[in-house]
């Protein structure tokens, strides 16, 4: 199967076709950079570890038990706090975060607990939620942004979508960020541009002609202005990582998780509202143990990286970070050495902006008998309380397309979490 491929011109027309006003304005404010701490954009940066990270072997260890396996423990920053031991780097860090490890969901199945996981929702077949990121991004518009609200960085089968608040808030997929964004760029001279341009509007004006309400509702001509404008923005720069030095490209580790961890601050730096960076391969069925030694070997310096790099950089205080994926892994290891799905007390990690750190809610029978978990916490519970502690109201109303009110999150925010 071929490689798919990197970002171009075609993902952010794509992306602009459901956009529902034009991006023509003024170039990037510098502002945005300028600003510090709670002054600054808010942003959301989801980790996303898909395919359901067992909790055993990342946040939640138990270490010597029967159900631990081969999965050592490490001492962190935060007191009385462990996780796996294949997480030095970030051991380091867990002070700027919280550990929830008692997440609870009624979805066992990837497609759908994806879907739960990013929307806060269950499937419902009568209409699509919005992923939480989409919810961000249409509760906190930020008028200089020339780039798409909400990102996708990496390989990911279960793209955020916008959902009934429309295209606009769809993630713009970027598979391989910090790569050469030259296919963004327009590349014919600026006369033969112009002509183009001019033969296309010669099109769409014949096309209009008895058509005036349909290409009114299209917005076509909005969307096109829309997709130049971001081909000519100098915010794409944020894709970019040329003016990055080599030590810190080497601390966030050199693989396609790295690289998309420090877009991701770059992102924030511009003030994009969403961004989620995928890491793949953790439906572990078979061989639990040791694809988790590889794959913490990207995450725990990826992770580690940014939010060394956010707090330094007075970030942190306005970007909430969140590392989940779908479900967990049964304490019970199967006969082929893995663990397979586990929606009844998985684990999450959490921090920055008005959520407060050092806070561990929850925890798992260390014997694996009982299933359900000590203070057990939903999903929209968590997203309830991201959304605070971004400053939306997650008990906010908005009516669909067909009229039907839908709060932001069905969730009740975790006092104990926000600030």
């Amino acid at each position: 199967m071929a490689s798919p491929r990197p970002l171009n011109r075609r993902d952010l027309i794509h992306w602009a076709t459901g956009l529902g006003v034009s991006f023509a304005l003024p170039g990037m404010d510098l502002r945005a950079a300028e600003r510090r701490g709670t002054e600054r954009p808010r942003s959301l940066i989801t980790l996303w570890l898909s395919g359901g990270p067992s909790q055993l072997e990342t946040w939640d260890p138990h270490p010597t038990t029967r159900i631990g396996g081969p999965t050592g423990a490490i001492s962190t920053s935060l007191p009385e706090v462990q996780i796996a031991s294949s997480f030095p780097r970030l051991a380091d860090q867990m002070h700027h975060l919280s550990v929830i490890r008692s997440l609870v969901s009624k979805e066992g199945d990837h497609d759908r607990a994806s879907y739960l996981v990013k929307t806060g929702f269950r499937p419902d077949p009568t209409l699509r939620h919005p992923s939480v990121g989409a919810i961000v991004a249409h509760a906190l518009p930020y008028e200089p942004l020339e780039i798409p609200p909400v990102i996708s960085l990496g390989y990911d089968n279960h793209l955020s979508r916008g959902g009934f608040l429309g295209g606009r808030f769809d993630a713009l997929r970027v598979r391989e960020p910090g790569s050469s964004n030259d296919n963004l760029r327009a590349w014919l001279a600026a006369p033969r541009q112009q002509r183009r341009l001019s033969h296309l509007d010669v099109v769409a004006q014949a096309f209009s002609r008895g058509r005036e309400s349909v290409v009114d509702r299209t917005m076509h001509s909005e969307n096109v202005d829309a997709a130049l404008t971001m081909m000519t923005s100098d915010q794409l720069k944020a894709f970019e990582l040329s003016e990055e030095s080599a030590s810190t490209l080497a601390n966030y580790g050199d693989s396609n998780f790295g690289r998309g961890c420090l877009v991701a601050r770059r992102l924030v730096q511009q003030g994009v509202r969403a961004i989620e960076v995928t890491l793949q391969n953790f439906d572990t069925h078979s061989d639990n143990f040791a694809q988790h030694r590889e794959l913490a070997a990207v995450l725990d310096p990826a992770f580690a990286a940014l939010m060394k790099d956010l707090h330094e950089r007075d970030l942190l205080s306005s970007t909430v970070v969140l590392c989940l994926g779908e479900f967990g892994r049964t304490p019970k290891i199967n006969g082929a050495d893995g663990r397979d799905h586990w929606p009844h007390g998985f684990s999450c990690l959490l921090g920055g902006g008005g959520l407060r750190s050092g806070v561990r809610i929850g925890a798992t029978d260390p014997s694996g008998e009982r299933e359900s978990p000590e203070d057990p916490t939903t999903v929209a519970d968590l997203y309830a309380t991201v959304l605070k502690g971004l400053g939306v109201d997650p008990s906010h109303e908005i009516d669909t397309s067909i009229g039907r009110p839908i709060r932001y999150s069905d969730g009740t925010p975790i006092t104990r979490l926000l600030a």
